[in-house]
């Protein structure tokens, strides 16, 4: 019977009632739209980062991230082998080797970081495949290198081409070979298309004469949100001689940047709250003063205090819920079509995401979570100023409020 009270209390005042709808609905399309962005935002950066190159989590010989030399290498045994095998949470990994070494052409030489991958294994981990833009992708012990597109057009090498690489090896010994040009590879992160060549694993332990020895092992988790337990059990099953670490230690520049952008969306978004909380707020000052006249005349006719006080929070409650369902509702269409049709920044906006090495788009995220968290929010905003009438009524004076 309250809650059927408080419904057509509210539409006793229809204009009233689709104003605050309004303002709640209006409210909670622009707040989820914005969480909505930032965190496909978000995700664009991981993927750029972590997806395509460094993994969600790797294993590498103890000392090795904090001094990254072929020195600090480990042998991939059968004992490391099993551990891994028999992990629970890990769905496959990747075994590679990367070091330093000078790669030229006829011409121009620079510095390049070189990648030894198994190319059927990096397919489960990285979209590596997908990125070739030019000629093909790397076989199982191929001979033929993959360079970064922005590498290539400063060597200015193309597909065929020879590539030749100059480094130092294990303890010290001499790197040196040439590699026929298989494919461009691009990336979103300017950093990677500019410095990376990927050569097949058997190659590259060739190269840098590390036959069985590995520097690190890209890690996939069966659930990407479990990394962190992943990393934990993996620690203490494989030993002390080696160290696993998460994408969160791997690039701490993300984690740093996302941090500074949720501060600056935190007030953005307690701004907006304060718009929802106002006009929900106005709207039960409007209905208060309005209606002083019946609280008098209900209560002075034996009405208890509390279920007046229950049918005005049943009130607000209602038009908050509903604000925000309609809210949501508004929102979904809205991101369902950014997510598919990402925003494509400017040319200026475009250098400043590159300097963090991301592509210059930007994704709206659909997560259920994101919706939800709004409909909670909003929910509390309610919960928290139905205590005003809460109080207002268990004070009321029925003659006087009779007499307003």
């Amino acid at each position: 019977m309250l809650l059927k009270l408080a419904w057509r209390n509210l539409w006793r005042n229809k204009r009233r009632t689709l104003i605050t709808l309004a303002s709640i609905f209006f409210a909670v399309i622009l707040s989820t739209f914005m969480v909505s962005l930032k965190e496909g935002f978000y995700k664009g950066m991981i993927d750029s980062m972590v997806g395509a190159f460094t993994g969600y989590a790797q294993i590498h010989a103890t000392g090795y991230w904090a001094d990254k030399t072929l020195e600090n290498s480990f042998e991939f045994n059968d004992s490391l082998a099993y551990r891994l095998k028999n992990a629970n949470g890990l769905s496959s990994y990747a075994p590679r080797v990367e070091s330093f070494a000078l790669a030229a052409s006829s011409e121009i030489t620079r510095g390049t970081m070189v990648v030894g991958i198994d190319p059927k294994k990096e397919m489960l981990h990285t979209d590596l495949q997908d990125r070739v833009i030019e000629g093909e992708y790397l076989q199982e012990k191929d001979q033929g290198a993959l360079l970064g597109e922005a590498l290539a057009k400063y060597l200015k090498v193309g597909v065929g081409d020879t590539l030749v690489l100059l480094g130092q090896g294990y303890h010290g010994a001499s790197a040196a070979g040439k590699y026929p040009i298989k494919g461009i590879v691009k990336f979103g992160s300017p950093e990677l298309s500019k410095q990376l060549v990927f050569l097949s694993l058997q190659a590259t332990q060739k190269l840098f004469d590390v036959e069985g020895r590995l520097t690190n092992l890209i890690l996939l988790p069966d659930q990407k949100s479990e990394t962190d337990e992943l990393v934990q059990s993996l620690q203490s099953s494989i030993g002390n001689g080696y160290e696993v670490m998460a994408w969160q230690e791997l690039t701490p520049e993300i984690i740093n940047m996302m941090e500074t952008e949720k501060m600056e969306g935190y007030v953005f978004m307690f701004i907006l709250y304060m718009v929802i909380s106002f006009g929900i707020f106005a709207t039960i000052l409007m209905m208060m003063a309005e209606r002083m006249h019946e609280f008098g005349v209900l209560v002075a006719v034996g009405m208890k205090r509390i279920n007046l006080a229950m049918v005005m929070i049943l009130e607000i409650l209602s038009i908050s819920i509903l604000g925000a369902f309609l809210g949501m509702l508004g929102a979904l269409p809205i991101c369902l079509y950014f997510y598919y049709y990402p925003i494509k920044l400017g040319a200026e906006l475009e250098e400043m995401v590159a300097d963090y090495g991301m592509e210059a788009v930007l994704q709206a995220s659909i997560s259920p979570n994101i919706f939800i968290q709004q409909a909670i929010i909003v929910g509390l905003i309610g919960c928290a100023i139905a205590i005003y009438p809460l109080w207002k009524i268990s004070r009321l004076d029925a003659i006087n409020a009779m007499r307003s």
